[in-house]
């Protein structure tokens, strides 16, 4: 049994050596240009391809069906950001909502996705680097790079990581609002495709496989990872138990929204279209339709060219965001005393960042030069969906179970329905994961469990930093 003691505020440091804390500095919308960098809207493109094919031509379908599914956890997260407004995220919620021992667990299963994105977004953007310059140069050639200017852009603080991420998703923005405008104009000037602008195909046909699109959903699911990563901002943030949950439900929305509507147009343009390699289609849409609009000469060395480069950026921004997310995640488990608070309890005096975590995600970074993406992808897809799973039930526990908020209506749907179909969706991802993905997952969780238990002398003794943020809510 633990022993209830005052909580102490988020922002406590627990060692002389660290006196400086996270400063509050970022407001709403600079979070949201966090967010949707972590989501990357270019991201659309990359996955059209497949669920084209894999749906029957109901993309748009299987976006809306995602986004309805993931804002069940967003608002989740919300609602527990309210709660506990700490940069522990998941770890936090789970380790006061349920039980402390499960809280470490949940955060060190979820740095699992915190730790690989990073990783994931050097190697796509590896992929792109090769394809615009040279396959011949050894990976390392790109990877080194990538990792130095990711962790020295999250070194010199929160507020430069929020800069350059607001100007990345504007040049993404600007790409795919021209792309869009050609591909308007060659649906209703050039005949290409559909030929039209109004039509529901896109969203419905007779034929339409539900089970298919469903199964698309999942695919899709994964577009929407980086709004919980907000969460770990909280205590950057101004007013963040608003804030955050604003952030949050935004980002969500307006990615969601970017992704609908783009691939409404798209679905409409490539109608009866097969493509070549559809695991692999932004290359291809950005050629046809350069092809199709202007001449082959400037697509080629314009159209898809500016895309690449754009989706360099992107995947660099989105691996920026993650870097952050995770350094905060360690920073909070480092103050709580279960991982050495000397090192990652740590925060710059003058950048007011983990600088050391920070430094320590970019050496993890550079050995992306070891893994391969399809390995990396399945760890990122277990972390999630863990945190996702257990935000959920964080909710019902805390608000609905606890505070006994279910006298009326509108608790029993927000405290109990809203988060059980958020769980719902969850284990149906969950069920389509591959078999290698859940038992990597699982072995990184067991270390988990045994790091906790030598720590803890058998789950005896814990750090009094641990015991007493173990339960009540921020001040």
């Amino acid at each position: 049994m633990f022993h209830q003691k005052k909580a102490l505020s988020p922002n406590a440091s627990f060692t002389p050596s660290s006196p400086a804390r996270l400063q509050k500095t970022l407001v709403l919308w600079q979070l949201i240009m966090i967010g949707l960098a972590y989501m990357q809207p270019m991201t659309v493109f990359d996955t059209f391809g497949i669920v084209s094919d894999d749906t029957g031509g109901h993309v748009p379908t299987a976006y809306i069906i995602t986004l309805i599914a993931m804002m069940f956890t967003a608002l989740s997260y919300g609602k527990m950001v309210r709660y506990y407004p700490s940069a522990g995220s998941a770890y936090t919620y789970a380790q006061r909502s349920l039980n402390p021992n499960l809280g470490f667990v949940i955060g060190w299963c979820t740095m699992l996705d915190y730790l690989f994105n990073p990783m994931i977004n050097i190697l796509l953007a590896t992929i792109y680097l090769k394809t615009l310059i040279s396959s011949d140069i050894s990976i390392w050639f790109y990877v080194v790079p990538l990792a130095i200017v990711m962790t020295y852009i999250n070194y010199r603080g929160v507020e430069l990581v929020a800069n350059v991420n607001t100007l990345i998703v504007f040049c993404q923005l600007l790409l795919m609002g021209i792309f869009l405008a050609l591909v308007i104009k060659g649906l209703m000037f050039d005949g290409v495709g559909a030929g039209t602008i109004a039509s529901v195909e896109p969203f419905f046909t007779p034929d339409m496989q539900i089970g298919a699109v469903a199964a698309g959903s999942a695919i899709l699911c994964f577009s929407f990872l980086g709004f919980d990563g907000l969460s770990s901002l909280s205590e950057e943030t101004k007013n963040a138990a608003r804030t955050v949950p604003r952030a949050i439900f935004l980002t969500t929305f307006i990615g969601g929204l970017i992704f609908i509507g783009m691939t409404y147009f798209m679905q409409l343009y490539f109608k009866g279209y097969v493509f070549q390699v559809p695991d692999e289609s932004q290359p291809e849409i950005l050629l046809y339709v350069g092809e199709q609009s202007i001449t082959r000469f400037v697509a080629k060395t314009f159209l898809q060219s500016v895309g690449l480069w754009l989706a360099v950026l992107a995947v660099c921004a989105s691996g920026i965001a993650a870097h952050t997310g995770v350094s905060r995640m360690m920073y909070v488990m480092g103050r709580d005393g279960v991982l050495p608070t000397k090192i990652f309890g740590y925060i710059n005096p003058k950048y007011k960042t983990p600088s050391i975590n920070i430094i320590i995600v970019g050496v993890i970074c550079l050995t992306a030069g070891f893994f391969d993406l399809n390995f990396a992808l399945h760890l990122v897809n277990f972390g999630a969906l863990t945190a996702f799973f257990f935000v959920n039930l964080c909710v019902v526990v805390q608000y609905y179970i606890r505070d006994k908020q279910r006298y009326s209506v509108n608790n029993n749907i927000q405290y109990l329905v809203l988060p059980f179909l958020g769980m719902a969706f969850i284990s149906y991802l969950w069920y389509s994961l591959e078999y290698q993905a859940l038992v990597i997952g699982l072995v990184w969780a067991t270390i988990g469990i045994i790091y906790l238990a030598f720590v803890t002398r058998g789950f005896t003794q814990y750090p009094k930093e641990f015991l007493s943020r173990s339960r009540e809510p921020d001040a």
